[in-house]
């Protein structure tokens, strides 16, 4: 789905795990990581749709995990104009997403990164809160950094509050 303004409506989704640390995934075939991620379908509301794409990407489903919160507003960014399909109809200029923050309740062993027959990611592994906004794609930097920052407060209440930190 996207607005008037040409940016596509998205979840971003942070799992934590019980040591504070974070799910970080690399894209099926490519050398790029970031959180898992996806659009919102015109009949779902941005926490159905989280749920769905928490499924899709890495197997996980609501019994799984515990939510902890979300950012209150949307967050924006841009694609470089390379990537913009410019022959595309309505035509995406970025996304505009809100994100969710989840404490893993199961097991490592209930990831599962090929429940769909293209998978989105193909490696994953944890690392710390902050990493994401050095590692994730230029484009996404600035979006990464205000969703960590905003979610942060909720992290601080559920791990060690040494262990988030601000960067």
């Amino acid at each position: 789905m996207i607005d008037l303004e040409g940016y596509r409506l998205n979840v971003g989704i942070v799992l934590c795990n019980r040591d504070g640390r974070v799910f970080w995934a690399r894209r099926a075939g490519m050398r790029s990581w970031q959180f898992p991620q996806g659009g919102i379908k015109c009949d779902e509301d941005p926490e159905t749709a989280m749920y769905r794409e928490l499924y899709e990407e890495v197997g996980l489903k609501s019994h799984h995990v515990r939510l902890i919160g979300r950012t209150q507003e949307w967050l924006r960014y841009e694609l470089p104009d390379r990537f913009i399909r410019k022959n595309s109809q309505p035509l995406c200029i970025g996304q505009k997403q809100l994100w969710f923050i989840l404490a893993l309740e199961g097991n490592e062993s209930d990831i599962c990164l090929n429940y769909t027959p293209k998978p989105e990611f193909d490696a994953w592994r944890w690392i710390d809160y902050w990493q994401p906004v050095n590692d994730v794609v230029y484009f996404k930097r600035e979006v990464y950094r205000q969703a960590l920052h905003e979610l942060s407060c909720h992290m601080e209440r559920t791990v060690a509050p040494s262990i988030i930190s601000a960067a």
